[in-house]
């Protein structure tokens, strides 16, 4: 078998370690010695926004917002469907991930970064989203292993009904919410619809290094 090569290392705000690792056409981030993302897990990462922006497709005007850039793939699906005046914004936490995605990880997802209607927010997406009320029609997060699996406990905040409320406020009418999954475990449909939400899940087929194991994006749509 072919040996993993470390290519890069970071650290995280919360000082947990990060690495880019290669083995063969296998791209594998890592954070505190745990899998957090392959380049293989492509499928699911991209049900995300597909899921995430459906109907969005021929709007003008559209304004998303992506929180985590992992490998990119997240992305690419807005980049390939929206409209040439789309304004699509990344928030990415880490800045050694946002220089991968320019540099080795670059063709993977089609280097959807180069598209001029994307923006990279090197920061907190919870910032983002606080920033300005009714500004967005889909927020996308794909920033850990989702609501009831967390790798950074931060993270638990965007998850609960306050972060959710939050959200709420930062999408203009009839906007989406969607949170990709390990899995639909756990009671996030309930807090969803606590924050104002009509909630729903889809499984997704996973081809990846989960293959055979279903992941999940949570849908939330804005009532009001």
């Amino acid at each position: 078998m072919i040996p993993w090569e470390k290519l890069a290392q970071a650290q995280a705000p919360d000082g947990q370690t990060l690495t880019l690792s290669r083995r063969g056409h296998e791209y594998l981030i890592r954070v505190g010695g745990w899998d957090l993302m392959s380049s293989r897990d492509d499928t699911s990462a991209r049900a995300l926004t597909e899921i995430g922006c459906r109907g969005l497709e021929s709007r003008a005007g559209v304004r998303i917002l992506i929180g985590g850039l992992g490998m990119g793939f997240s992305v690419a699906p807005a980049v390939e469907r929206l409209a040439q005046d789309a304004w699509i914004e990344v928030a990415e936490l880490v800045p050694a991930v946002v220089e991968w995605n320019r540099g080795p990880l670059a063709e993977l997802a089609g280097n959807p970064l180069a598209d001029p209607r994307v923006r990279v927010h090197v920061g907190d997406v919870a910032t983002r989203i606080r920033s300005a009320p009714a500004e967005w029609d889909a927020i996308l997060l794909d920033v850990d292993n989702g609501p009831d699996a967390l790798a950074h406990e931060g993270n638990a905040s965007l998850y609960g009904v306050k972060g959710l409320r939050e959200a709420h406020r930062a999408l203009r009418p009839g906007g989406v919410y969607a949170v990709w999954s390990y899995s639909d475990n756990g009671k996030f449909a309930a807090r969803l619809e606590q924050a104002g939400f009509d909630a729903s899940v889809e499984r997704v087929a996973n081809r990846g290094r989960d293959r055979g194991r279903d992941h999940a994006i949570w849908v939330g749509r804005r009532r009001g």
